[in-house]
């Protein structure tokens, strides 16, 4: 039945039609009336009205025109319509500045913010009324921002209520964050209006500001602009961008992928790049920013600077990425989207294309015309005119019959081929009307891109006519496309694939059949996108895709091929890598795929056009890059093509391309014997030779994300010249291209940056640098220049890489200003897939330091099937000829390593070139060498003979020296001659040594110094102590002379087996030296053959070349750094009383080093004399001693490793003490106490501040007159005070001199001294009395007048004093007396030794008259020491003075002046022990080798200055390879005031030091942490409590240095000896292997920077991986912080602090588990009762090893002979990366096999899971095992 309106009835009343008409219009407007009110209070679908109403007034801000962001980006601007979206108007004489801009009061208010964790922040946005641009505004956003890891923050806005499409990148979605740094120290939100404020967190520099524009967020425009630091902005693409340096002058640039002609204009092109990288200034601090979204857009650039972007769909996603470098932002970027794949070794050599052959026949006829002229060529493609009407998957079976053996026909010359393939695919039969069986599959799959039905495959137009699109998105297109790639290449043999027109392109706009006219088709906004119509030369943006619309996705259709396209090849090639090259791309292409620049133009603009496009693309991750060459249109002139092949010879992809219709461009076409065929074959040669350093570069682009072409400023960021320079471009970091990019020049303005450069061609040094030179290049010639500090791997070069690579291999080393230089190699089969993935690869790191080349092998995966050698090796600015050239080849097999001779023959030097050539080495690759040449004497190489001042000719000559002079800075002009020194007479060797005799050559006069007789005839010996130890003595045997007393702990017998030795020892004849060599790596490490040996009776000389410049050590001096200038600096050795200072010999002396060689083998050496000495370093590199006395008794240690070499040296002097367990708390002490209650007062102070403290001091105002062993009346109740405090868990040191007053009536302790004879005395033959000196004790009766001079305070008011002989036993005896009875009048726990140098304030004796011989006090050589015009006993004493040893013998003190405080140790160690019977420890201030068997020591009196913080660094680093671990500095410092902030920072510093002492002067405020306010105390107590925690782990590296030798401060390069960044490592120190601590060492500072080495750390105060490794990081430092670390793989023990280690040590043990990468861990722990003698030696303690796996901690018991009042129980567990998935169950299994629930909580954001076991009561003693499981 059918209704009609008419017949309807309302009552009884009959409506008219009309009437019913109007009804209806009525109710159906009411029901879409009520539907947009529903959706306007729910929020759905998010649009809002246009708010327009008249109440809307802009609020116009007053701005620079610089900074105006434009509200009208579409046509039409006037006044009336910039009003009416409420925008402000100002119209100006210049257009490119807007006229219409926004007012402040647009965009979005942030109604809420949520932070559940510091590394996230969410807020709700809410737009602020005012009109709208384009409407259909979003009002309310979501944003979120995430800290995604130390260099990458990640922020999104997006609709609240309505999911809008996002870009689903397949590499992006798979990243973890891993942040470290809360989120606060980098963004800022402003909340009215919303804007964002990102900064660099360790400087604050404001990055990103968008606050400078309202955010306009709807759904088809959103914008938001940025102001920017500066306006070094580069990227954004794809485009031709004419220069590298983006214009911010008011610049828009369209992203939207188009097949455009990349002819300069500003226009989209075929790529979608919203990235962006700014360089900040010349500190090369760059970020980038990546807005992750894909549809169309504008990029704007103004000169604010600033950016806006204008995108009209998606979210606004982005991210940005933080780098001290431009090349660090770039690792960044490739770490977030895929770093690039490693092309197949063979796609690096030349290709050849054309579109359009005609015929297979013309395409050989191609490939023979280049055969025959010998060019190096690799590939040959056929273009689309190879197919059957240009269908994909099929082949013209009459012009390309033979297309199916085309490739055979290639590969017979070790040739490639590769085809092309379009995404369209023909609707239409093939020819004779047979099916297309390719598009049927296709249909019948629905791979196709469909019209808006969803349903109907879109059809356009491309190349076969009408055609359909697959849509890779969908994986019914993926299954289709890689089925017909495997059906197409079992019929067509090639070897790799080049995929075009994926833009998409379509010669149609829209389809066939148009475009509907509909929102996405003409957007409210369109950007200034080519043609200015979203669908021109492309498909509708309404069709369907799976993705979603084509609008959306358009832009990704490239991408999105490019992963299909890889299953299709992995389908095809499997294990093979081929290749894949697409015109399209999006961020994460390069993962898979490379790129070319697109269809150029042969002329010269794009040409230079080329090679920022190259640059850019280096940015995008996409390094296989290139333009085609000689032009794709038009016919390419001669010039123009050979300019072209010359520079494309260094393109990454190197092909020449052109079109069809043109007249062939290919280099033979130009004919046999043109300029163009010469000049590339010879460039392409010199492209072929060094594709084993492109190849690397690859690598590490794959693997780290460096760039392979890469920007000039990129590594030359300080210098603002390099900003702009884009006419030229680098290889890697060492190779500068320079081409001719001009028609009719051979000059060319070309920069030179600011580094040793040498000319490729004649390999000669450029003498200009750092500026820019005419560079003469005719016709044949580009410029091409290695860089000095590389080494390039170079390979024979042929026609093709499979020829080439079958040749041997060489180097190119060009040395840089400091003769050095380092490469590395990658080199695997060229053509397997992830060769670095499953290890199937060869890694060489090369470097040459001194004369040395390391050819190190880092990984050898992969046996080369052509048994490769390397054959040459030319080195680059050798300043002189080599005298000879070895060989070591290192773990040859052989018992030692085979070193060998070069021949003569094999040597070439270019005098005038300085170049040498070494021949024929036959090198098999994989293995390791050192190649070391000698060369000719230059300055660096001569030996001082005149290291006095005032050396002239005349007095150089009269030493039998030569005198020349010399333009090195600090090189002698006069010097030994080559054969000046002794010869050998005599040689006998065993199997435990050598013996040598050696006769002086007397051909050279005496060595020149009056009173000291040159000793003709002298005894060597060298015993083989063990494998890693041996010893050599030079002496005379004719006449005892001194040998120092300290006695060593030699092995009871020598190593007589040869093969155990790491070493072996060869001396040379004439001149006599000894060179010890490491076997395993060939290595000298001494070599003392050189000339100058000298040994007269006060002057003794010998020099060693070292092995290289690394060397730590000699002491005690205050050095800068902690590895030596050895540029040509001396240092003197004489222990005395001299505050730190530059070049100061201070209070001790160490004649050690150690040595790092450039393999990162480490050893140690030691000359046991006493004598006043220096050292001199030269950048030989050598090293001379001076001694002025005894002997030359030198130990080596051969380590391997730095930590090795320190556990052999203590082996030999003797292990360091173990500590007092108290002795390791916080100490305070200061000269200037006034009486016994100021002492108590700092006490009460302390205790009420809540501060960890353990030790308070008494200095020598605690003394009557600084009596030693005398009380002063002012300090009457301190026993009683020192009682109380050690009843309430505290301790007591006080402070003894060595120096005895000798004016006392009743003086016990000099009476008994006189009477026991123990001080020191003139020789009888002199007199036989007391050398009388004057220190601190003051005449009785006198008052001091403060306000006299002070040497007049000396001569008024000081006493005569005597010095101990500590030598004697009856010193001994007499010390421990007076030790003792002193004690019965105060206790004590430790004693602190001074001024045991030994020091006197008058210079030698009372009255300054040295008895006996004067050369003593003024020797004929006197080393450079502090006030040596005055003489050695200058604040000494006499050095004819008389000391007897322990066993009679009488010494001079000018032989043993230097073991004063030695000899002073031991006894007070013995006394302390024995009198107070329990361990403590000693402090001393005068130390020598094997001190630290009794003692510890502080670094002297500092001062409070900034640089005393590192330098004590570098102190107590020095002083653990000495072998003393219980050392520190005075926190704050001793002399002058200290400041606020430094004190503070040095309490942070200082809390760190095994010795942990605050003290300073007489005279100056108070520096105590309570003596400043409660910031300052309560930063004090907090980095102390952390001290205190973890006080079981320094307590247990202390054994370990006592047990093993173990250093406990430790340098960074004793752990990652492998990671040579390390070796320079002097602000930052390690407590043992796993706590790294970093302060702040600098004025002002809030961060700083510190390494981190390669391995996984944890932050001590988060818990959290820091998820940074192998670099320097920019770490936050805030005043109350310190940075400090945990090492993953490292079990940490600790304890709950306290206020005193007594209260500490009863708590339960807790344990940090630090879970390295393999979410393993170990650790150890040491017990004892803290304080009883020799409980190692008794075995009275607790050993605990610790072991984690991925889900579980076990205890072993290593030894327990703990007594039971010391055991501890188990208390917290703390593991970190326990991991994200959370732990819900924890169970301790103890030593009977009982199982208990641990309550446990496990935060799965820092993975860090906190286990209690505390109510278990759990012994430590016993073993356990503690597991947890997780909910999965």
């Amino acid at each position: 039945m059918r209704l009609e309106w008419t017949d309807i009835e309302m009552g009884k009343r009959r409506f008219s039609g009309l009437e019913l008409t109007l009804m209806v219009m009525f109710a159906l407007m009411s029901v879409v009336a009520i539907i947009l009110l529903v959706l306007f209070f729910t929020g759905e679908p998010g649009a809002l009205k246009d708010e327009t109403t008249e109440a809307f007034v802009p609020q116009c801000p007053t701005i620079p025109d610089a900074e105006r962001v434009d509200c009208f980006p579409d046509a039409g601007a006037s006044k009336l319509q910039c009003v009416k979206r409420g925008c402000c108007w100002s119209p100006l004489d210049e257009r490119n500045v807007p006229w219409c801009f926004f007012s402040t009061n647009h965009g979005y208010t942030v109604e809420s913010v949520e932070q559940s964790n510091p590394y996230k922040m969410k807020a709700q946005l809410k737009r602020m009324a005012s009109p709208s641009l384009f409407g259909a505004d979003i009002h309310e956003l979501s944003f979120h921002a995430e800290m995604q890891s130390n260099n990458r923050l990640h922020f999104k806005i997006y609709d609240a209520q309505r999911q809008r499409f996002e870009v689903p990148h397949e590499h992006i979605s798979s990243l973890t964050s891993d942040p470290s740094s809360p989120i606060s120290n980098t963004l800022e939100m402003t909340h009215k209006p919303f804007g964002l404020i990102v900064r660099r967190k360790e400087n604050k520099k404001v990055l990103f500001d968008t606050t400078m524009a309202p955010l306009v967020f709807a759904d088809q425009y959103l914008q938001i602009s940025a102001r920017l630091p500066s306006h070094n902005i580069y990227g954004l693409g794809e485009h031709v961008h004419q220069k590298y340096l983006h214009d911010t002058k008011w610049k828009t640039w369209p992203i939207f992928t188009r097949d455009a002609f990349p002819n300069g204009g500003t226009h989209n092109l075929y790529g979608h790049y919203p990235f962006f990288l700014c360089l900040e200034d010349e500190s090369g601090k760059s970020f980038g920013v990546f807005l992750m979204n894909s549809n169309a857009m504008d990029v704007t650039l103004q000169p604010a600077p600033a950016v806006t972007y204008r995108t009209i769909g998606g979210v606004l996603d982005f991210y940005i990425l933080f780098g001290d470098t431009p090349e660090q932002v770039v690792q960044e970027f490739l770490e977030l989207v895929g770093r690039p794949v490693i092309p197949p070794y063979w796609s690096l050599g030349f290709q050849l294309s054309r579109w359009d052959y005609g015929s297979l026949s013309e395409v050989k006829n191609t490939v023979e015309r280049n055969r025959a002229v010998s060019l190096p060529y690799d590939i040959q493609y056929t273009d689309i005119d190879y197919m059957e009407d240009k269908k994909d998957f099929t082949y013209d079976k009459v012009k390309f019959s033979e297309l199916p053996q085309f490739a055979d026909y290639l590969h017979a010359k070790g040739q490639r081929y590769i085809l092309i393939l379009d995404p369209a695919i023909a609707i239409s039969k093939r020819v004779g009307n047979l099916p297309y069986e390719s598009y049927d599959r296709g249909t019948e799959k629905n791979a196709w891109i469909t019209t808006s039905d969803g349903k109907t495959p879109l059809v356009g137009e491309v190349w076969p006519g009408a055609t359909v699109f697959p849509d890779y998105t969908s994986q019914s297109c993926i299954d289709w496309w890689v089925d017909e790639y495997v059906r197409f290449s079992k019929d067509i043999k090639h070897d790799a694939l080049w995929i075009d027109m994926n833009e998409v392109a379509s010669f149609k706009k829209g389809s066939n059949e148009g475009c509907l006219d509909n929102n996405l088709n003409y957007p409210p906004y369109t950007p200034k996108i080519l043609d200015e119509v979203m669908y021109s030369k492309t498909l509708c943006m309404d069709a369907k895709q799976a993705w979603g619309n084509h609008y959306d996705v358009h832009s990704l259709y490239g991408y999105s091929m490019v992963l299909a396209t890889e299953k299709a090849l992995q389908s095809v090639f499997g294990g093979n890598r081929t290749l894949m090259l697409t015109r399209s791309s999006f961020p994460g292409v390069g993962k898979y795929s490379g790129h070319w620049l697109g269809d150029n133009g042969a002329n010269w603009n794009d040409i230079k056009w080329a090679i920022p496009g190259m640059l850019e693309f280096g940015l995008f991750g996409i390094p296989y890059i290139g333009a085609d060459i000689c032009g794709f249109f038009d016919d390419s002139g001669e010039e123009l093509c050979r300019r072209w092949m010359q520079v494309g010879a260094f393109y990454p992809f190197s092909r020449n391309h052109n079109a069809q219709g043109y007249k062939p461009q290919d280099p033979a076409a130009f004919g046999a014997d043109s300029t163009l065929l010469r000049t590339s074959i010879h460039y392409l040669r010199i492209r072929y030779t060094l594709l084993p350093y492109l190849y690397t570069l690859f690598y590490k682009a794959h693997t780290t994300g460096e760039t392979v072409v890469r920007p000039v400023l990129h590594e030359f960021y300080s210098d603002s010249a390099s900003w702009k320079v884009d006419q030229q471009f680098l290889w890697g970091k060492y190779l500068l291209i320079t081409p001719v990019l001009h028609p009719g020049v051979d000059t060319v303005d070309a920069y030179i940056p600011d580094a040793v450069w040498y000319d490729y061609d004649t390999m000669e040094r450029v003498a200009d640098r750092g500026t820019y030179v005419k560079m003469h290049l005719p016709a044949d010639k580009l410029g091409l220049h290695i860089r000095g500090g590389a080494i390039l791997p170079t390979q024979r070069p042929d026609v093709t890489t499979t020829y080439s690579r079958r040749h041997p291999m060489g180097l190119i080393v060009a040395l840089d200003d400091n003769s050095q230089a380092a490469g590395e190699l990658f080199w695997d089969d060229g053509d397997s897939r992830e060769t670095v993935k499953t290890g199937n690869y060869i890694h060489y790191k090369y470097n040459v330091v001194y004369g040395v080349l390391t050819m190190q092998v880092v990984h050898n995966g992969y046996k080369d099937p052509d048994a490769l050698k390397l054959e040459n090796i030319t080195v680059l600015g050798v300043p002189q000829p080599p005298i000879s050239v070895s060989v070591t080849h290192v773990g040859s097999g052989l018992p030692e390593n085979s070193t060998s001779t070069v021949p003569t023959a094999n040597i070439q030097y270019d005098r005038a070139k300085q170049v040498m050539f070494l021949k024929d080495l036959s090198l098999a690759l994989g293995e390791i060498y050192l190649v070391k040449w000698e060369l000719e004497t230059a300055g660096n190489q001569r030996f001082d003979c005149h290291p006095e001042e005032d050396a002239d000719e005349a007095k150089c000559r009269a030493r039998g020296c030569i005198w020349e002079l010399s333009s090195i800075e600090g090189a002698p002009w006069c010097f030994y001659p080559k054969d000046y020194g002794y010869t050998v007479t005599t040689v006998e060797n065993v199997d435990s040594g050598m013996t040598v005799d050696i006769t002086r050559n007397r051909k050279y006069r005496s060595s020149g110094r009056p009173g000291s007789p040159d000793i003709d005839n002298l005894r060597v010996k060298i015993w083989y102590h063990s494998s890693d130890m041996l010893q050599f003595k030079i002496w005379d045997p004719s006449a005892e002379r001194y040998e120092v007393p300290v006695p060593l702990s030699l092995p009871p017998t020598p190593e007589t087996d040869e093969s155990k030795r790491l070493y072996k020892v060869e001396v040379t004849s004439n001149p006599f030296g000894i060179q010890v060599i490491r076997k395993s790596t060939g290595t000298k490490i001494w070599d003392s053959s050189v000339p100058g040996f000298t040994f007269s009776d006060m002057f003794i000389q010998v020099s060693t070349r070292l092995s290289s410049e690394y060397v730590y050590g000699f002491g005690e001096t205050e050095h800068p750094t902690y590895k030596h200038n050895l540029n040509y600096h001396t240092w003197g050795m004489f222990s005395k009383d001299q505050p730190p200072g530059y070049k100061m010999n201070c209070y001790g002396v160490h004649p050690f080093y150690m040595g790092l060689e450039s393999t990162a083998d480490a050893h140690g050496v030691l000359l046991l004399n006493s004598n006043a000495m220096d050292v001199s370093f030269q950048p030989t590199p050598a090293l001379t001693y001076r001694t002025i006395g005894g002997i030359l008794d030198f130990f080596m240690v051969l380590g391997p490793t730095p930590e090795m070499v320190v556990q052999e040296y203590t082996a030999l002097i003797g292990r360091p003490v173990l500590p007092a367990y108290w002795s390791l708390g916080f100490q305070l002490c200061r000269y200037g106490y006034a009486n016994d209650t100021e002492i108590a007062d700092l006490y009460k102070d302390m205790r009420a501040a809540g501060i960890p403290y353990d030790v308070q001091y008494g200095d020598i105002d605690y003394m009557e007159r600084q009596l030693d062993f005398v009380l002063n009346p002012e300090f009457d109740g301190l026993p009683a005070l020192v009682d109380k405090m050690r009843g309430e868990g505290m301790r007591f040191i006080f402070i003894l001199d060595p120096a005895i007053s000798g004016n006392e009536t009743a003086y016990p302790a000099f009476d008994r001294g006189k009477e026991n004879d123990v001080f020191i005395k003139w020789p009888q033959n002199l007199g036989d009395g007391i050398v009388w000196g004057k220190v601190w004790p003051d005449y009785p009766n006198v008052t001091v007048d403060d306000s006299l001079d002070w040497d007049t305070q000396i001569e008024l008011y000081r006493a005569y004093a005597a010095f101990p002989d500590f030598f004697r036993n009856e010193t001994a005896l007499w010390w421990k007396k007076e030790i003792q009875d002193f004690y019965s009048k105060m206790k004590f726990d430790g004693i602190w030794i001074d001024m045991n140098e030994p020091a006197s304030f008058v210079h030698g004796t009372v009255g300054g008259n040295c008895l006996g011989n004067p050369l003593l006090e003024n020797p004929p050589y006197m080393p450079p020491l502090e006030s040596k015009h005055l003489g050695l006993n200058h604040k000494t004493l006499c050095m004819n003075s008389e000391q007897i040893l322990n066993n009679g013998k009488k010494v001079r003190h000018y032989d043993v002046h230097n073991i004063y405080g030695w000899s002073h140790t031991e006894p007070t160690y013995n006394a302390l022990l024995s009198v107070t019977g329990k361990r403590g420890i000693v402090v001393t201030r005068s130390t020598y080798p094997s001190s630290g068997k009794w003692a510890g020591h502080w670094l002297g009196d500092n001062f409070s200055s900034w640089d005393q913080l590192y330098k004590s660094i570098i102190g107590m680093m020095e002083f653990s390879l000495f072998g003393i671990s219980y050392t520190g500095a005075d926190i704050c410092g001793f002399f002058n005031a200290a400041e606020y902030e430094m004190c503070l920072r040095w309490m942070q510093l200082g809390a760190f030091y095994p010795y942990s002492r605050n003290h300073n002067g007489k005279g100056n405020k108070r520096q105590d942490p309570v003596a400043w306010d409660h910031t300052f105390s309560n930063a004090s107590r907090d980095v102390l409590n952390i001290r205190y925690s973890l006080l079981p782990y320094l307590y247990t590296l202390m054994y370990e240095a006592h047990a093993k030798g173990s250093t406990v401060v430790r340098p960074l390069l004793h752990e990652f000896v492998n990671d040579k960044t390390t070796w320079d490592i002097y602000k930052q120190f390690l407590w043992g292997p796993a706590l790294l601590i970093t302060p702040a060492l600098d004025r002002g500072a809030r961060s700083v920077d510190g390494y981190v080495p390669n391995t996984r750390w944890y932050d001590f105060h988060t818990a959290k991986d820091v998820g940074v490794r192998g670099r320097m990081v920019t770490m936050p430092a805030p005043l109350e912080h310190i940075n400090l670390h945990i090492r993953g793989g490292y079990i940490l023990p600790w304890q709950r602090p306290e206020n005193t280690t007594y209260y500490s040590r009863k708590n339960p043990l807790g344990l940090i588990v630090a879970l390295g990468d393999s979410g393993t861990a170990t650790g150890s722990f040491f017990w004892d009762d803290g304080e009883g003698i020799d409980t190692v030696e008794t075995k009275e303690y607790l050993l605990t090893s610790f072991t984690a796996q991925p889900n579980n901690l076990t205890s072993e018991v290593i030894h327990n002979m703990l007594g039971p009042a010391d055991r501890l129980t188990l208390g917290e567990v703390r593991v970190w990366g326990a991991g994200s998935v959370r732990i819900t169950e924890v169970t301790l299994t103890d030593t009977t096999g009982v199982e208990q629930q641990l309550n446990a909580n496990h935060n799965v954001d820092t993975q860090e899971l906190i286990i209690d076991a505390t109510p278990k009561s759990v012994y430590v003693d016993q073993k356990f095992t503690i597991r947890w499981k997780t909910s999965i």
